[in-house]
């Protein structure tokens, strides 16, 4: 039984006792991932680690151009 099959049992379920209907499948995956992508980074801060990442890289691209100081290639 796949994702979308469990999905119409449960609803036809809840249906029939009156309940509300389950969300559908891949309702939450979007935020989910958010919140991996948020805990991890957070874990990476806590461990003492430094921030990456495209905004981290431009923005230290940037600042190294506005000092005077080496570009590193990227």
């Amino acid at each position: 039984m796949d994702a979308l099959q469990q999905h119409l049992f449960d609803s036809y379920r809840a249906a029939q006792r009156g309940e509300s209907a389950p969300p559908a499948p891949g309702t939450h995956d979007v935020a989910v991932l958010r919140e991996l992508r948020d805990h991890r980074r957070f874990e990476r801060v806590v461990a003492g680690r430094p921030a990456t990442g495209r905004l981290r890289t431009a923005l230290s691209r940037l600042l190294a151009r506005l000092s005077g100081g080496p570009v590193r290639p990227s």
